[in-house]
């Protein structure tokens, strides 16, 4: 067993007049399996670069292990991916490396394949295998489950579980659930380090969230009930004052003394109030501020939406899925499920009109109008302003919404470009809330969406009911939100 140290550490990036982490200090023991948790934005991935010694930063971070961060940057995807493996870590052992492959359920023979043609699930696979095997490491791993389908999510959370010595980045609760130990979490205003899973986690805040806020309400009523207190005995002591002055013989020292012991008095309750205050001020500042959602969702005319009907897709020669049969009818929220490669993204193209090679029949109702959510971010480019005007929605419903999914207002103005890959995905996610449509369309939503913008939306969906068909991976979220599962 040896500590991560981390003391006072203070990281702002270059330009920016707002710190990531100020003072932060906090200590891991390398026996850990980390759970890392935190909304997006809030520095995940910026604190692992920190331990890889990428940025220079204020105060220390010590160590008596070597760092090692997944996802591995394969330069040459052309190569063998035993050649891929040779790179990663040198001084491996074949035998060692089938055993760990063989516990992510990962075929040898992948080894003699050019990487470029591995699927990003069996990328993600061998990697972990590899990193692995590196001794005295320490392994970074950063939001594994978005090239992971669910039955894959599951394989690699048993595998993770079977080892130490991690941090692992993610937003899907049951894959944290399943091989974590401890939660490191950044906070509003703190970070902290628990021990447990998520889930023991998340039931401690909002039992602490709702502790701090009936303090809160609580020094509330103080504070206003010694307000009035104070200033009715300032007013006493005013009045008492006043009737030394007059007509009339009457006792100067006593009114004197009895109005200076009420103005001592109201300076206690004054000294009161202040604590009060203060003690107030020290509260909710680690309570996430996330808005309810409000979807505009444009009622169908009929009840049925769209069909297929014996459907089969392929590319060239290889078929991706076929005699696929559906309905979406109105109301429907559809979780369309299966293993990566099954053709799940190309029935949804197909359904918005993109030209896919496919057999069957495809029926739309008329007059259809469908909000898609696309898995990439990449094209995202620009001002936001100029992003809502392209896309016909009212900008400053945009942007409300997007503050409401914590999008800083620092944030809004920046190119898009700049901002993370869970706030670019939130930016897709807006303009979707926000466009009046009979059908929302949404391939993998939650890729890189922090937890708590993924309950928000999950109660969005509950709420309003609106008629959707998604792929998702992350099983919390699908069974939260789906009416009905159609497995490929």
């Amino acid at each position: 067993m040896s500590l991560i140290q981390v003391s006072n550490v203070t990281f702002a990036y270059d330009g920016s007049y707002e710190p990531i982490f100020e003072n932060v200090s906090f200590q891991i023991d390398t026996n850990w399996k980390l759970g890392f948790t935190g909304r997006n934005g809030r520095g995940k991935t910026t604190f692992l670069n920190l331990l890889l010694g990428k940025y220079a930063y204020q105060g220390s971070i010590s160590a008596s292990v070597s760092f090692s961060y997944f996802p591995y940057s394969v330069k040459e995807k052309s190569s063998f991916a035993i050649d891929v493996v040779e790179d990663i870590c040198p001084e491996y052992a074949y035998w060692q490396l089938v055993r760990e492959m063989n516990a992510l359920q990962l075929s040898e023979e992948v080894l003699y394949r050019p990487y470029e043609t591995l699927s990003n699930g069996e990328r993600t696979k061998l990697q972990l295998a590899v990193l692995f095997l590196k001794e005295n490491n320490f392994l970074l791993v950063d939001e594994p489950t978005n090239h992971l389908d669910i039955q894959g999510r599951e394989i690699v959370s048993r595998y993770l579980n079977s080892k130490k010595g991690f941090i692992l980045v993610s937003h899907d609760r049951a894959f944290l659930d399943g091989c974590v130990d401890h939660i490191l979490s950044i906070n509003k205003a703190s970070i902290e380090v628990q021990r447990g899973n998520f889930s023991s986690w998340w039931e401690n805040k909002q039992r602490q969230d709702a502790f701090e806020q009936a303090e809160n309400a609580k020094l509330k009523k103080e504070i206003q009930r010694l307000e009035e207190t104070a200033r009715e005995k300032a007013q006493w002591s005013d009045r008492v004052e006043a009737t030394k002055i007059g007509f009339g013989p009457c006792d100067r020292g006593y009114i004197g003394h009895k109005a200076a012991k009420m103005m001592a008095r109201s300076k206690a309750i004054e000294t009161r109030q202040q604590a009060a205050i203060a003690e107030k001020a020290g509260l909710l500042k680690n309570i996430e501020r996330s808005g309810d959602l409000k979807i505009f969702q444009t009622p169908f005319h009929g009840k049925r939406l769209v069909q297929l009907k014996d459907v089969s897709i392929a590319y060239g020669e290889k078929p991706v899925c076929e005699n696929i049969s559906f309905t979406v009818s109105q109301g429907d929220r559809i979780a369309l499920q299966g293993a990566n490669g099954s053709g799940k993204s190309s029935i949804l193209k197909l359904l918005c009109g993109e030209a896919v090679p496919h057999t069957g029949e495809m029926w739309k109702g008329n007059g259809l109008r469908i909000s898609y959510v696309a898995q990439d971010t990449s094209g995202l480019r620009g001002r936001l302003a100029d992003f809502a005007k392209d896309s016909g929605i009212e900008e400053s419903l945009f942007l409300a919404m997007l503050a409401k999914l914590d999008v800083p207002k620092s944030q809004m103005e920046k190119d898009m470009s700049d901002l993370s890959a869970g706030q670019k995905k939130k930016v897709l996610l807006a303009k979707s809330i926000c466009e009046p449509a009979h059908l929302h369309i949404w391939d993998e939503p939650m890729n890189y969406i922090d937890v708590i913008s993924r309950m928000q939306i999950e109660a969005l969906l509950r709420q309003y009911q609106p008629t959707v068909l998604f792929v998702e991976h992350d099983r919390a979220f699908c069974e939260a939100v789906a009416t009905n599962v159609i497995t490929l």
